[in-house]
């Protein structure tokens, strides 16, 4: 005898897929709402790299949110095209973003996202029944502004970035990384703040050429 399912939540789905609760997110109601938000990124994937306004377009209506001067290199992966993203101004984001876009991602303004970074905010409970149907919670991501996230970092769900940080390549973050440091490994710690060494050196020994003042 096949067992009663453990993720009957009815009309109450939607609410706990919002509000972090765990949920089933093989509802068919949420199932088709994906599908035909997927559509849509289809288009924008499907684009030519002359086809900017088509690009900009597109790119506001998957989108809960996109500043001025926003841009995203296809392809872009996305489990809801966008729809729970908001974009501050001037929001560059490299070939291969992943966003596990469940609830909300806030990515703030003058952010730089290098190919290959996955931003994920949906998570698996640890206990076997519960994963054996596919079971799911999602916690936001909040990333601040003028933030510089290096190639292939992993930024895992629940997470804040503070304004003015660096999360370097290859990066695991499972922790809060606060404002103005540079983090780096797996999992991802600080290891310095940013101070006068970097109004003079842009890396390692090589100095910035031009007066900054």
């Amino acid at each position: 005898m096949t067992p009663p399912r453990l993720l009957d939540f009815g009309d109450d789905n939607l609410d706990r897929m919002n509000a972090g609760l765990v949920y089933d997110p093989t509802d068919d109601s949420l199932m088709d709402d994906q599908a035909a938000a997927l559509e849509v990124l289809y288009d924008f994937n499907a684009t030519r790299p002359s086809q900017s306004a088509e690009r900009q377009e597109l790119l506001a209506r998957m989108f809960a949110s996109v500043g001025t001067g926003c841009y995203i290199e296809p392809p872009l992966h996305a489990n809801w095209a966008g729809r729970h993203v908001t974009l501050g101004d001037n929001v560059y984001a490299n070939f291969n973003l992943t966003l596990v876009d469940d609830v909300a991602i806030t990515i703030g303004s003058n952010v730089m996202i290098a190919p290959n970074v996955v931003i994920a905010t949906a998570g698996h409970p640890i206990l076997p029944e519960l994963r054996r149907e596919a079971a799911q919670f999602n916690l936001p991501v909040v990333i601040g502004d003028n933030v510089w996230i290096g190639a292939g970092a992993l930024i895992m769900p629940g997470i804040t970035i503070g304004d003015d940080t660096v999360i370097g390549a290859g990066s695991v973050v499972t922790r809060d990384i606060p404002a103005g440091v540079i983090a780096v490994g797996s999992p991802c710690r600080v290891v310095r703040e940013i101070g006068d060494h970097d109004r003079e050196f842009c890396w390692r020994d090589r100095r910035i050429d031009f007066p900054l003042d």
